[in-house]
């Protein structure tokens, strides 16, 4: 598959950490993909520090995950409300069954550890979630970005470069049988 013909979820709130929602949703753009941003509402929200009214294009309860081709699920304080969601919970569940990639960075762990899909896992995030992803049964290391099977992750905002690529090679392969 290639990025142009990908169909992406932006699952996101209020407290978005600005870079982690523009940085994806403008190099996923660029590369062609549809990108949808999906909200507790559908309606616009505003980041952690005050950027916004960012557009949303869905309510989280409209998400189907056989729409998709990936997730993108990012940090700031916006995950500890996706995760209130069980709509956003049954999307990634039914994501990580298909194999879908989940892109996850910083606290947007928050939303699989919720969603109990990384027992058994190697990921990574910010690391002050260290204890929660190892009590989800994963191993967490500290690296820019961790690719295990469908999923991406990584820590910060000065690793979305690296996120963003892994995320790239990661719908690129997949067709491939990679």
């Amino acid at each position: 598959m290639e990025a142009q013909d990908a169909s992406i979820a932006i699952l996101t709130a209020d407290y978005f950490e600005e870079s982690e929602v523009l940085f994806p949703y403008h190099r996923l753009i660029g590369k062609g993909a549809r990108v949808v941003v999906a909200t507790p509402s559908g309606d616009p929200v505003k980041g952690k520090g005050g950027y916004g009214p960012f557009p949303a294009n869905l309510d989280l309860q409209d998400l189907d995950n056989e729409e998709y081709d990936a997730v993108v699920v990012p940090g700031g304080f916006a995950p500890d409300l996706v995760r209130r969601s069980p709509a956003a919970l049954e999307f990634l569940r039914g994501m990580n069954e298909e194999g879908k990639p989940i892109a996850m960075i910083c606290h947007g762990a928050w939303v699989a550890i919720s969603a109990g899909i990384l027992s058994g896992r190697t990921l990574t995030s910010v690391p002050v979630l260290r204890p929660e992803v190892e009590g989800s049964g994963a191993r967490w290391i500290d690296e820019a970005a961790v690719v295990d099977g469908n999923l991406v992750t990584s820590r910060v905002p000065a690793d979305l470069d690296a996120w963003m690529d892994a995320l790239l090679a990661v719908l690129t392969g997949r067709e491939q049988g990679k």
